[in-house]
């Protein structure tokens, strides 16, 4: 019975489908969904937006300039750069000064806001007030864009010969600059280390005065290639990426060479004495202690400074505190690039006699920086390449450029 029925009900659906075919009026089709109310910021028709590029929501939107990517940062923190179709770099130093670069021939985008420092390439005739910039010039041979300088100490062999002749003109230091000289020479830019926000005011008389004024950030990155990563932002500045890449990428790669390194398992101190008679360390979580954990040893003390969030990376102790801490640690480095030159050992207990109960001291691990380390930004890596082949006892000493034994 039940199939019966089936049977007759696929018959009855056979005859309507064959009536449908034999003429039987067919359903439009549906007509389409009316548009529906644009929301806000949205045009009605418009195409969908496109996907943003990787980077693109955190660039400044520019008037007139295309985004076209975000300069990839291996170790820096505290500055980004964004470029923009035609050559245009957006510089902006976290928590301090934001920069267009401009190329040559451009055209300046209207809107920019108040606080945005526009450079012009090429850029010419710059104050260079932050030493620690000075290497990174240097290595990218471009000395010749600096006129005016803000230290007559430097360490740097063709810095040394560029104020010699006459390239260089000392015109003052950070905290009082000669405004009229910058003026009179047609200073483009000065450059300022984070020194200067002690004497904002003198900030305030540079742009015054109608002196650009930008204050790098270098000092406040933690990883010692981070400093040397601040070269990009140089290149950008003047038009030499690829040079700066290259360089960095030299000094990268010193580094990822002792990754796989077993640790020397040698403990360190590093450190100098102040005109006080005490001693001035780091704070554990520094870039110093970093480059000594990089080189395969360990920092002593171990937890010095930690719950200081503070921006001073020094920590001063008596001599004392420093015996009872680093008496048995198996090398100290004496910190030259702050101090006075040490040459011997008798210079080094000179400063006080209990140094001479150190064990490094009496298994002849005293070492020395020279008084260029500080300046050698761009030679981070090599550096820490050299401490390394001193923890490992693959040196005596005689073949490095950075650090010395004390004899």
């Amino acid at each position: 019975m039940n199939m019966k029925r089936t049977l007759a009900a696929l018959l009855s659906m056979a005859l309507l489908l064959a009536l449908a075919g034999c003429g039987g009026k067919t359903e439009p089709p549906a007509a389409p969904a009316a548009p529906t109310a644009a929301q806000p910021g949205e045009t009605v028709g418009a195409a969908p937006a496109a996907t943003p590029r990787p980077g693109e929501e955190n660039a400044p939107k520019i008037d007139g300039l295309t985004y076209e990517r975000t300069v990839p940062l291996v170790y820096a923190d505290q500055f980004a750069i964004y470029c923009y179709e035609g050559g245009y770099r957006y510089i902006d130093m976290n928590n301090s000064d934001k920069m267009l670069v401009v190329p040559e021939g451009g055209t300046v985008p209207t809107g920019l806001g108040k606080d945005v420092v526009v450079v012009q390439q090429p850029l010419q005739n710059i104050y260079l007030a932050a030493t620690s910039v000075m290497a990174l010039f240097d290595a990218m041979d471009a000395l010749d864009r600096i006129s005016f300088v803000g230290s007559k100490t430097w360490y740097t062999e063709n810095a040394i010969r560029a104020l010699e002749n006459g390239d260089f003109v000392y015109a003052g230091k950070y905290n009082i600059p000669d405004y009229e000289m910058l003026l009179a020479g047609g200073c483009e830019l000065a450059i300022e280390s984070t020194m200067l926000l002690h004497n904002p005011e003198v900030k305030e008389k540079l742009i015054e005065v109608g002196i650009k004024t930008v204050i790098e950030r270098s000092s406040y990155e933690e990883h010692p290639l981070a400093r040397t990563e601040w070269i990009k932002v140089y290149g950008a500045l003047l038009g030499l990426e690829d040079k700066a890449d290259e360089l960095f990428n030299e000094q990268v790669s010193k580094v990822r060479a002792l990754e796989d390194l077993e640790s020397t398992g040698k403990t360190v101190a590093f450190f100098y004495v102040n005109t006080a008679g005490n001693v001035v360390t780091y704070k554990s979580n520094g870039y110093l202690p970093s480059m000594i954990s990089l080189a395969g040893a360990t920092y002593v003390p171990s937890d010095l400074g930690t719950d200081d969030e503070g921006k001073l990376s020094t920590v001063n102790m008596s001599m004392e505190q420093f015996y009872h801490t680093a008496v048995d640690v198996d090398y100290i480095i004496y910190n030259c690039s702050i101090a006075a030159q040490l040459h011997t050992i008798d210079d080094l207990t000179g400063l006080s006699p209990v140094l001479a109960d150190f064990k490094a001291v009496k298994e002849g691990n005293a070492w020395c920086t020279t008084e260029s380390m500080y300046q050698q930004t761009d030679k981070m890596g090599t550096i820490i390449e050299e401490m390394n082949r001193i923890f490992s006892g693959q040196t005596d000493g005689s073949d490095l450029s950075y650090i010395f034994r004390l004899e």
